[in-house]
């Protein structure tokens, strides 16, 4: 394993004074070497500047990351944004185009793109606190103990470099001394070889010169104690102090970088984290567009607009030269519902009869939809009568509920006062009483909307009693139409009954069935009870299972099979239909 640690030779630190001159001067090449080695600091310097850009590195991954955030809760955000600008405004049971495989499939793709931009969010949140968070206060700790070890060193050093002056002035001293002392016994030499110096001179030269050459003696052994001292802690200084100081930032850098790598990670792990549910979103918007059916949505056109009006007949020729002979014929569509002939003019023109081709006039809305096409009607009859339905059925089960509370209460009076329950079971039985006329009254108008809708069918079907050529598959054409008999009373359990007319419904059924059988193409229940009396058509009691051997072809009348025998045709309006 590779240091960052100092580890020079011994031959780089002094060892102890140099050896003395010609005069007794120390030799000062071991100074010069220590003042070399303690103030050169560029491994310190080095490695301080490297810890440095490691932090930096680190503080620049956060302010990536950062930004990188940002950018994702932006995205997120305008998806959203756009989805909702892009959702339908109206709930899905309100919005009849909710009813078309396209538009729910355009409705699932936003779900899926709003979905896709909550893992966005999530991605940005992750990295968020995964990343930011946690790496800006790892760099705070990185800091702080960076700076306590370049601390540490700094204090080595300097007290490196306090004990190195005291070594300085100490060898100065020394020298100074020496030099004195030198002088000193000099002069005590020239003095005792001078015939006329006095003796009390000489020996006091000497004496001099003494003094001097002991104080040169103890600044040589304040010297040697004070370089042994130094040595002693530059060899600590070098060899353990520094080496731990330098261990220590090579563990925390290196813990950093690791660190750091870890936080390059977590970048793709938060991508990888949302991966599946990305992929799921991108599968559903693939079922979403494989959901779209276009012949269900013609379908669906079809049972939304589809009027139950009668297709018109032929218009007769209206022969003005012979002003007494204008009565058309009781086929023409100037024959009224009562049969008295109606008078042709230019005020009184048939096009007012064409209903397909007319323009909209602006419709008054009633409360029993009679302002629009009778199919139309029946169906949103139909839903009035199930909304009512299902408020009386709750009505009644919020009754039952409060009357038992009320025996609880009876029973158990601190559990709360019995009368304080009758104004509110009061309200419920008034609820009540008001949704059953609502429901009688909506079942009046089904009733009849129902008996308007078989007539167009059967005035549709007698227009049309013989046209040329018709499909094997196809019902017999019928020259009579039906009447039904309701009773309002009991309009939601039975339907109307229709009665049998002298004139047959279908013609030439025989040929229909005597055809090979074919297997049933579904299975259908009767709603209602219906007589078959007339030619063609079959029997059948509500709530019985028939097979469904052919559909409606678009006159109102569907083909069935009992499963006690026989087959014919019965309304399509009565039965309930599965196909197969």
């Amino acid at each position: 394993m590779h240091h960052w640690s100092p580890r020079p030779a011994l031959s780089e630190f002094p060892g102890a004074l140099g050896t003395p001159g010609s005069k007794g001067r120390p030799c000062r090449c071991g100074v010069r070497k220590l003042r070399h080695g303690v103030l050169s600091e560029d491994q310190f310097e080095v490695i301080e500047r490297h810890t440095q850009w490691g932090l930096d590195l680190l503080d620049r991954y956060v302010k990536f990351v950062k930004e990188r955030t940002e950018v994702e809760q932006a995205y997120a955000k305008q998806l959203r944004s756009l989805v909702k600008k892009y959702l339908p405004k109206r709930p899905a049971k309100d919005d009849p185009e909710f009813k078309f495989s396209q538009q729910q499939s355009f409705v699932q793709i936003l779900q899926e793109v709003n979905d896709f931009a909550g893992q966005r969010e999530l991605v940005a949140e992750n990295l968020s606190i995964r990343v930011c968070l946690e790496l800006t206060k790892y760099s705070q700790e990185m800091k702080q103990e960076r700076k306590m070890h370049f601390q540490e060193g700094r204090r080595a050093q300097q007290q490196l470099e306090s004990g190195f002056k005291q070594l300085e002035n100490s060898k100065r001293k020394f020298e100074r001394d020496c030099r004195e002392a030198e002088k000193a016994a000099q002069t005590a030499e020239r003095l005792d070889q001078d015939i006329n110096a006095t003796k009390a001179d000489v020996e006091k030269a000497k004496q001099q010169a003494h003094i001097r050459s002991h104080m040169a003696e103890e600044s040589k052994n304040e010297y040697a104690a004070q370089l042994q001292r130094f040595n002693r802690d530059q060899a600590h200084f070098y060899f353990s102090q520094m080496p731990q100081i330098f261990d220590k930032l090579q563990d925390m850098d290196e813990r950093r970088a690791t660190h750091l790598g870890a936080g390059y990670g977590l970048l793709s792990e938060a991508e990888l984290q949302v991966v599946p549910i990305i992929a799921k979103c991108l599968e559903g918007m693939k079922v979403a567009a494989a959901a779209v059916d276009s012949k269900n949505d013609s379908q669906v056109l079809i049972e939304l607009h589809k009027s139950g009006f009668a297709r018109p007949g032929d218009v007769e020729f209206e022969d003005f030269s012979q002003p007494m002979n204008r009565a058309p014929s009781d086929s023409s569509l100037g024959t009224p519902s009562d049969g008295r002939p109606e008078l042709r003019g230019p005020a009184r023109s048939s096009r007012a009869k064409r209903w397909p081709f007319s323009k909209k006039n602006k419709t008054v809305v009633t409360e029993d939809f009679s302002h629009l096409p009778p199919e139309q009607q029946r169906k949103r009859l139909q839903q009035q009568l199930e909304d009512r339905n299902r408020e009386l059925q709750k009505e009644v089960d919020q009754r039952e509920a409060l009357k038992k509370m009320k025996g609880v209460y009876e029973k158990t009076p601190q559990m709360g006062d019995p009368a304080s329950l009758e104004p509110r079971i009061a309200e419920t039985l008034n609820n009540i009483e008001r949704l059953k006329l609502e429901v009688q009254k909506y079942e009046a108008w089904l009733a009849e909307a129902e008996s308007r809708v078989l007539s167009n069918r059967g005035d549709s079907l007698s227009r049309h009693a013989r046209p040329p050529d018709p499909p094997a598959s196809a019902p017999p054409d019928s020259s009579s139409s039906n009447s039904e008999s309701q009773d309002n009373k009991e309009s939601s359990e039975e339907p109307p009954s229709e009665e049998s007319q002298d004139t047959p419904i279908y013609t030439e059924f025989d040929e229909d069935f005597e055809e090979e059988p074919v297997s049933p193409i579904g299975h259908c229940v009767a709603i209602y009870h219906f007589e078959g009396s007339s030619e063609g058509t079959i029997s059948m009691a509500e709530g019985e299972d028939l097979s469904l051997m052919e559909e409606d072809k678009g006159d109102g009348w569907t083909r069935v099979r009992r499963k006690q025998g026989g087959e014919g045709y019965v309304p399509t309006s009565y039965l309930r239909v599965t196909l197969n």
